[in-house]
């Protein structure tokens, strides 16, 4: 199965974060599995580290590099589709970030590994 990861869900696992819901922990373990993070979350993550909201292990680029790629997790873009579905979502949500995720994982079929279960009221299948 292919899975689209959650920016906290992605921090979360590298530190062994017990925040990350076992579940989550299993599925993104589990060599079944793809896993995959949004462009979007790259993003997110830039914007934050850049206004100093987060702390990255390493600069962005090695933290890519390292902890996404070399870590075995594919790298979703964003796409005409993607950006489609965004214009078409309903409100449930206003983190323009979240509604990007919600978007792909509606577009691609794909769950969401995400603690949020307010993104469920879009229709997504959520791993947590």
């Amino acid at each position: 199965m292919r899975l689209l990861l959650d920016t906290h869900a992605l921090l979360w696992f590298h530190d062994g974060n017990a925040n990350l819901g076992a579940a989550a922990a299993d599925a993104i373990e589990d060599p079944e599995n793809d896993c995959y993070v949004s462009c979007g979350s790259i993003w997110e993550m830039a914007i934050k580290s850049s206004l100093d909201k987060l702390r990255l292990p390493a600069v962005l680029p090695r933290f890519v590099r390292e902890y996404v790629v070399d870590a075995g997790f594919g790298l979703l873009g964003i796409e005409l589709e993607h950006l489609s579905a965004v214009a078409t979502l309903p409100h449930h949500h206003g983190d323009p970030f979240d509604r990007m995720l919600v978007a792909q994982a509606l577009t691609e079929g794909w769950p969401l590994v995400s603690n949020e279960s307010r993104l469920e009221r879009y229709g997504i299948s959520r791993v947590w």
